[in-house]
């Protein structure tokens, strides 16, 4: 049995172990910077499960940032048929890499 937290930041869950190198969406701060999460949703220990409603009051994962940086392009194409219309965008959506340090109560 291992501990994990589900956390949501970004407007999404992630299931994170301590050691582990998550991409998620862009946080403030630069690389080094240690930060809490705070939003803590559910927590494992070694089988003993805490859920929240929505969180756990007192709970937080820390996390180092391990970099920033922009994912792969994502081409939109908007096509209406027979009326001309063609519209073509990319899109790099900016993410930061963390590494989960701490998972306490």
């Amino acid at each position: 049995m291992v501990t994990y937290a589900i956390v949501q930041t970004g407007g999404k869950q992630y299931r994170v172990h301590t050691g582990e190198t998550v991409r998620v969406e862009s946080l403030p701060g630069d690389e080094g910077d240690l930060i809490e999460l705070e939003d803590v949703r559910m927590v494992s220990n070694e089988g003993d499960v805490k859920l929240g409603s929505p969180s756990i009051a007192g709970a937080k994962v820390t996390v180092e940032i391990v970099g920033n940086g922009r994912g792969k392009k994502v081409i939109v194409f908007k096509y209406k048929a027979k009326t001309r219309y063609r519209r073509k965008n990319g899109h790099r959506q900016n993410y930061t890499e963390i590494k989960v340090t701490d998972i306490s109560l």
